[in-house]
């Protein structure tokens, strides 16, 4: 299981399939993984094997971090294409992620005003007023739905809190146009049960999930690396292809990550 933990509370950066050279900002501790979901998928590991004691890290400790780095990079003449909030698990869940996005960006106008603010969350608090708020402070507000499916979320994503599919498409939608869906496609196994959702029985009703959010663009993607659970499997290209021919078809943009 060659999973891993990122550097904290600044790492990379790194060479993102989506997101270009990224420098990565962990509201997370180093030591450990804290997060609202559990997937099967995770580079970070299961929650079980990755447990911390230790609590978020706060706003001045990121912000300092960041303010140093980005200041080495300039002066290395290769500054970020893009700042990601994303790390050992849930970004939003840090207490003081509101400011840190605040801060963030007040770094980024000043000192790399060409890169953008992501953020890659579950979106398991991205209805609290205050994470809502600064997720619409930043550039490329990426939320994840892998499936409207309940049994399959329950399966997959493993949500560790009360997590309610229609009410996550609501909060999605409330953004009126600033978000980015991003979606895991994947095949294979996992303790005899199947996982493969990209067949029309998860596909249709995720297309009419996009259709109500009206998100600026769809992101699909796929195992890219070794996951905890070792049987799952890539979804091929041709598939990932069509589905992505689908989202277009109603006019959102989508951008495939094979």
């Amino acid at each position: 299981m060659a999973t891993f933990l990122n550097d904290s509370p600044v790492f990379g950066p790194v060479r993102s399939r989506r997101l270009g050279l990224s420098l990565g900002v962990n509201m997370m501790p180093a030591a450990g993984k804290i997060c609202s979901f559990d997937c099967l998928y995770c580079e970070n590991g299961f929650n079980a094997d990755r447990r911390c004691g230790e609590a978020h890290n706060d706003a001045a400790t990121v912000l300092s971090a960041l303010e140093s780095r980005l200041r080495e990079m300039s002066a290395a003449g290769e500054l970020p294409d893009v700042i990601t909030f994303a790390g050992n698990g849930e970004p939003t869940g840090a207490p003081e992620f509101p400011e840190a996005i605040a801060g963030a960006v007040r770094l980024r106008d000043t000192l790399a005003p060409s890169a953008k603010i992501a953020v890659l969350s579950n979106g398991t608090f991205a209805d609290r007023p205050a994470v809502h708020d600064a997720l619409m402070l930043v550039d490329d507000n990426i939320l994840k739905l892998d499936t409207v499916d309940p049994n399959y979320i329950a399966l997959l994503d493993r949500p560790t809190t009360p997590y309610d599919v229609e009410h996550q498409i609501e909060t999605f939608a409330s953004f009126g146009g600033h978000v980015i869906i991003q979606t895991m496609f994947l095949t294979g196994e996992h303790k005899g049960i199947d996982f493969d959702n990209t067949g029309d029985e998860y596909v249709a009703p995720w297309l009419a999930a996009l259709d109500r959010i009206r998100p600026q663009e769809a992101t699909i993607y796929t195992v890219a690396r070794e996951t905890p659970a070792p049987c799952l499997r890539k979804a091929s290209p041709d598939v990932l292809d069509d589905i992505a021919r689908r989202v277009e078809a109603l006019s959102i943009p989508c951008q495939v990550s094979y």
